[in-house]
């Protein structure tokens, strides 16, 4: 029997408890590394394939870049390397022989891809370049947890270059809302889309454009993020172009990322006290059959699943009673269950069990077609998407004082404020309610002679507040 604790009990027992019973993790020899086991890394394969399919439109290529980065080359972006000096892994030796020069393993790759970009844009005729890597990063974390903050992971990194500003500012933002859409019709995760202040922004960037998930314990996950550099790196790492006037210029640039997180997010959104829930479209496979009879599988029901393109599903005839097996994918949230025992065979029907709607329908074997089966994981996606949508506006809360600010977080709310004040004001609010901002909203709401709850000062811009992981 699943042994999943209850979520309202202890969120975070309830989050290690379906790492552990829907077999996704083991934790590595290294403090802060987890071992994928074939059941998560088929689902991070999933969302690699299926986010692909949306970089290609967007004319990204796909590149592998070395693990290692000189330091010298790492300290040419002087906010760069001091945003991530306390998380870097450095090597300082080979063998017993001492680096005159550490070397740093990739906490992100802007660096790498700078030293390509000088080598291979030196004319306007070369831009834009668009180039992305799928790799593991390193970040040294001290209190870690799986998916969401480990010492390595796992992530796609879009690095581009462009002849205008304009052109890389309108990247920068296309790329986010290419996010925002992957999330809500790939994974089902309804967003909200806004740009960083300056306290959160990524160091070295000019402007940060994130899309932030809202978990049902009410803490905000930032899910991805879209950077615009404009030249802070290519005046550094002298990335120069001839221009169609003949004289030369730097090139702008941005970088954008998603990773693994996003498996943290699947579950923290999706999932219940019955084990993990995932939507079709990233589900290892769409569909289980839980059979004792291979024979009538074959006769009756592999045809029609054969049938469906990019359909994945699994055959389970082990020796276990039906309702171990049931419950065993019930846990995995495998997204259909089609249970064919003794009763179905002799009425020739099949019974449906619908993870998500927690439903269970008996249909005759006719009307089992193409149709029916994949309008049937169209609608449980809608109905994911659907819930998780209902949940994030019903947990964002507008507040005019600190009062009613310390209120909504401690009821585990998102909040919605006016805002102006400095870093220094943003640190007093995390250090007074632990919350932070998460986005600038893109409102059309009037600001005029709006002041800042916080600190009264004016010209303040709506920003979404909350408690984060």
């Amino acid at each position: 029997m699943s042994k999943i604790i209850s979520s309202k009990k202890d969120f975070s027992k309830w989050y290690t408890s379906i790492l552990t019973e829907a077999d996704l993790v083991d934790y590595g020899l290294v403090k802060g590394t987890i071992v994928f086991k074939p059941y998560a890394w088929k689902i991070w394969t999933n969302i690699q394939k299926e986010l692909d399919k949306e970089l290609k439109k967007l004319g990204v290529e796909n590149c592998c870049f070395p693990l290692m980065i000189p330091y010298s080359e790492f300290k040419k972006e002087a906010k760069h390397v001091e945003g991530f000096a306390p998380e870097l892994f450095r090597i300082t030796k080979i063998g017993d022989k001492e680096l005159s020069d550490d070397l740093v393993v990739r906490p992100t790759s802007e660096i790498s891809f700078c030293k390509y970009f000088s080598l291979n844009s030196k004319s306007y005729n070369d831009l834009p370049i668009k180039l992305n890597q799928w790799c593991n990063v390193f970040r040294v974390e001290k209190n870690t947890r799986p998916f969401l903050r480990t010492s390595e992971f796992f992530w796609q990194e879009t690095h581009a270059i462009f002849e205008t500003k304009k052109e890389a500012q309108q990247f920068a933002l296309d790329f986010i809302h290419v996010y925002e859409k992957f999330l809500k019709e790939a994974l089902c995760i309804p967003v909200i889309v806004g740009e960083k202040t300056e306290y959160e922004r990524f160091a070295g960037a000019s402007n940060t454009y994130t899309i932030e998930a809202l978990m049902k314990d009410g803490q905000a996950l930032q899910s991805g993020t879209s950077h615009f550099l404009d030249q802070n790196f290519s005046k550094n790492f002298d990335i120069k172009y001839q221009t169609k006037d003949n004289s030369f210029d730097y090139v702008y640039q941005t970088s954008h990322g998603v990773s693994t997180r996003l498996i943290g997010a699947l579950i923290m959104t999706h999932s219940d006290d019955n084990g993990l829930v995932l939507p079709s479209k990233i589900a290892p496979y769409q569909v289980v059959v839980i059979t004792d009879d291979v024979n009538y599988f074959n006769s009756q029901i592999k045809p029609t699943l054969d049938s469906i393109q990019d359909l994945d599903y699994k055959v389970d005839t082990s020796n276990k009673s039906l309702g171990i097996r049931i419950a065993k994918y019930e846990v995995m949230g495998v997204p259909l269950q089609f249970i064919i025992g003794r009763k179905e065979i002799e009425d020739k029907s099949v019974t449906i069990y619908n993870r998500v709607t927690k439903e269970k329908k008996n249909i005759k074997l006719e009307q089992l077609d193409k149709e029916f089966i994949t309008s049937s994981l169209s609608d449980l996606d809608k109905t994911l998407y659907n819930n998780a949508l209902n949940f994030l506006n019903n947990s964002i809360v507008e507040v005019d004082n600190i009062e009613e600010f310390k209120k909504a977080i401690n009821d585990k709310k998102m909040v919605l404020a006016y805002w102006s004040g400095s870093q220094e004001d943003e640190k007093k609010l995390k250090e007074l309610t632990q919350a932070t901002t998460r986005c600038i909203c893109w409102s059309k709401k009037s600001l005029e002679n709006k002041k800042c709850f916080f600190t009264n000062k004016p010209d303040a811009k709506l920003v979404y507040f909350a408690r984060s992981y």
